[in-house]
């Protein structure tokens, strides 16, 4: 008779209870029910869209992805179900071991805002956004002739005001002329500014800062009713 090795048995056994209790595990993380989500909002954007719109937008099979199972639940699908939405510029979604489900948002930052039949904003990046039931960015509003499909120019402007500190402060209008070149109108005087083509730029915008300073010292900026400044070594002042 062959002697029986105990310590083989011993060995099978725990290694079969092993395999048991991993499958057991498994299937029973599979199963478990994801909870949350928590949401959280990152940089200084955090007003435009709320925890409720971000919560109705994480969906699987046509119902909230909380109480689901775990193994039913693609991160990438809701990735960009979350990216989909024109408020969102950057979106993550992960979950823990234990189905707690975390998405985390970045929103767009509006830097300007068309107001003609349809009103938007323009983001930082040139592209459209949706006005927010939430809250109304403080922007300066765009009008004339705008055309949604070709905001080029209205966005560089856009860009540099939201750039420019003193012109951040005092820019409440830019309005883009039929030939394409720009006007703009600033906070507390009702002059128009004709800033013309954005060909030199930058100089135009320091030209402007220099009699801006100077006309405001002498207490005459109420005197004009149009400063132009579409030459770039010069700035034209029409008086009322």
């Amino acid at each position: 008779m062959s002697k029986i090795n105990f310590n083989y048995i011993k060995i099978i056994g725990l290694i079969v209870l092993v395999g048991f209790l991993f499958a057991f595990s498994n299937q029973r993380n599979k199963t478990r029910k994801v909870s949350g989500p928590n949401i959280t909002f990152l940089g200084e954007n955090k007003l435009f869209i709320t925890d409720v719109n971000v919560s109705k937008l994480l969906i699987v099979n046509q119902e909230p992805v909380s109480q689901q199972s775990k193994e039913i639940i693609d991160l990438n699908k809701l990735e960009s179900a979350l990216k989909s939405n024109p408020m969102i510029k950057e979106a993550e979604v992960f979950m823990s071991v234990n189905g707690a489900l975390s998405a985390e948002i970045e929103q767009k930052k509006p830097i300007a805002r068309v107001n003609t039949k349809v009103s938007y904003y323009i983001d930082d990046e040139g592209g459209y956004m949706p006005l927010s039931h939430n809250y109304a960015a403080r922007v300066p509003l765009v009008t004339g002739n705008i055309n949604k499909n070709n905001l080029e120019k209205v966005f560089k402007f856009a860009k540099a005001v939201d750039e420019d500190d003193f012109l951040k402060k005092h820019v409440i209008e830019i309005r883009q002329n039929d030939d394409d070149t720009i006007d703009f109108k600033i906070r507390k005087s009702d002059f128009t500014v004709h800033l013309g083509t954005l060909k030199q730029l930058d100089k135009k915008i320091n030209n402007f800062k220099a009699f801006y300073q100077k006309a405001f010292k002498d207490q005459i900026l109420d005197h004009y009713a149009l400063v132009n400044l579409k030459f770039d070594k010069q700035v034209i002042c029409t008086k009322k």
